[in-house]
């Protein structure tokens, strides 16, 4: 019963979530899943480690087909998410928690360079984003 109450939080967060706060929830899972890979690659545990890492490129991939590439930021950020991926399956082939660790570092920078981004934003009043073309206000 507690489970299945806080799964229909959870599912009522997301569908409630700005944009902005979906990219978070995302940047976060990403992180939460390669943290996961990394650990099972080290535990030597790796079925874990493929399905971790890959739910991981999944949601990098969902990155990459939702840039908008009208803004200027999402051409530098393509090529980061193509690395981080590129990181991911090359360490899940490998077993090499150090390319992991690679992919985890970036996007731990990005996500908090996006919460520094929602945070100006929110003070600033509003602007667009590049992870889609919603308004923040």
């Amino acid at each position: 019963m507690v489970n299945n109450a806080a799964e229909a939080y959870k599912r009522q967060q997301i569908m409630t979530a700005t944009p902005e706060a979906l990219t978070l929830m995302l940047y976060n899972g990403c992180l939460k899943f390669m943290g996961e890979g990394k650990e099972a690659v080290e535990a030597k545990k790796y079925e874990q480690a493929n399905i971790s890492l890959q739910k991981a490129q999944q949601i990098i991939s969902e990155f990459r087909i939702t840039l908008n590439m009208d803004y200027e930021i999402s051409h530098q950020l393509m090529p980061l998410y193509n690395y981080c991926y590129d990181r991911l399956v090359e360490g899940n082939m490998k077993s090499d928690p150090a390319l992991v660790q690679e992919a985890i570092d970036i996007i731990k920078e990005l996500r908090d360079a996006w919460m520094q981004a929602m945070k100006k934003a929110r003070q600033d009043g509003g602007t667009r984003n590049v992870q889609g073309d919603s308004y923040v206000g």
